[in-house]
């Protein structure tokens, strides 16, 4: 009888018996959202996309604390000074980004500019779908690093390594890209190269809010400048023409899926960086990764 615990146990459990291992974790946090959001698409329908936000904070959050046995702020969501400074840094250095394959692909002439979208439409009408797209992406941002970079990331580099953590979870969020419209293998390959640069303003920080800013902002540009979102044509501040070879301007899905999102990545990775090294960040005492030398089970 005490082998089959010991068994059940090691399959089960960590090492030091305090909590279920990180396979089983997320696990639990999957099966609550589900349900969670069975339950509310019964009771009022499909939600909105702040709906979705709200639901996904509320099964992570529950799932922290009674199972991880950490707290929330150790996901990454400490309020102090830092946490405006990094969603500032994390908007600027998307917009430098973005104004970088603007004037790239301009000036390669692969790019025309067309009008101003006040041109075509009333200046009330532009200035309300201007304020709704920072609040939409801001939103939508912080929810998908929550699950991205926050819980799933660090669940699983509990259970292996960061590095692990990092190219399992940037893998995962480019595939997931894959339903989205215009969409290829290529568009996908180079949304896990933004996501591995989300991770990376993780680990310069061991908060979420720089990557917040980051993936919040590179939306908001995005669509300010004309481009596509992901593959989704919205309506920005500007109209452009976007000519060139789909091979480095990414075409119909947008930049992240040309060559151009390689420069700029390792750009934007050079951006933090420099950021990063004037500004300390003083991690949770509650935040843990395995070492990266030493590999445990994930389940």
């Amino acid at each position: 009888m005490n082998k089959v615990l010991a068994i059940l146990s090691f399959i089960f459990l960590t090492d030091d018996k305090s909590r279920p291992r990180a396979g089983w974790r997320i696990l639990i946090a999957g099966f609550l959202t589900v349900q969670l959001f069975n339950i509310v698409n019964a009771i009022s329908g499909p939600t909105s996309g702040y709906g979705d936000a709200v639901i996904v904070s509320t099964t992570i959050f529950l799932t922290r604390h009674f199972v991880d046995k950490r707290s929330i702020a150790s996901l990454g969501l400490r309020l102090n000074k830092q946490t405006v400074l990094d969603l500032l840094t994390g908007f600027g250095i998307s917009l430098i980004l973005m104004a970088a394959v603007y004037g790239i692909e301009y000036a390669l002439g692969w790019l025309k500019f067309e009008s101003f979208a006040w041109q075509n439409e009333q200046p009330s009408v532009v200035i309300w779908q201007t304020l709704n797209s920072i609040v939409e992406h801001t939103v939508g941002a912080y929810k998908e690093e929550l699950v991205d970079r926050g819980y799933m990331l660090q669940t699983i580099a509990s259970g292996l390594n960061l590095p692990l953590a990092a190219l399992i979870t940037s893998i995962s969020f480019g595939i997931g890209h894959l339903a989205n419209p215009n969409s290829s293998w290529l568009a996908a390959t180079g949304i896990t190269f933004l996501a591995l640069l989300l991770v990376y303003g993780y680990i310069r920080t061991r908060q979420l809010w720089l990557p917040i800013g980051l993936h919040a902002g590179w939306n908001i540009f995005q669509r300010s400048l004309g481009f596509p979102v992901s593959g989704y044509e919205l309506s920005g501040l500007l109209k452009i023409n976007v000519s060139g070879p789909e091979l480095w301007t990414g075409g119909a899905f947008g930049p992240e899926a040309g060559l151009i999102i390689l420069p700029i990545c390792i750009l934007g990775a050079l951006l933090i960086h420099r950021f990063t090294r004037q500004h300390e960040h003083v991690a949770d005492p509650d935040i843990e990764h395995r070492p990266t030398q030493q590999p445990a089970h994930l389940a």
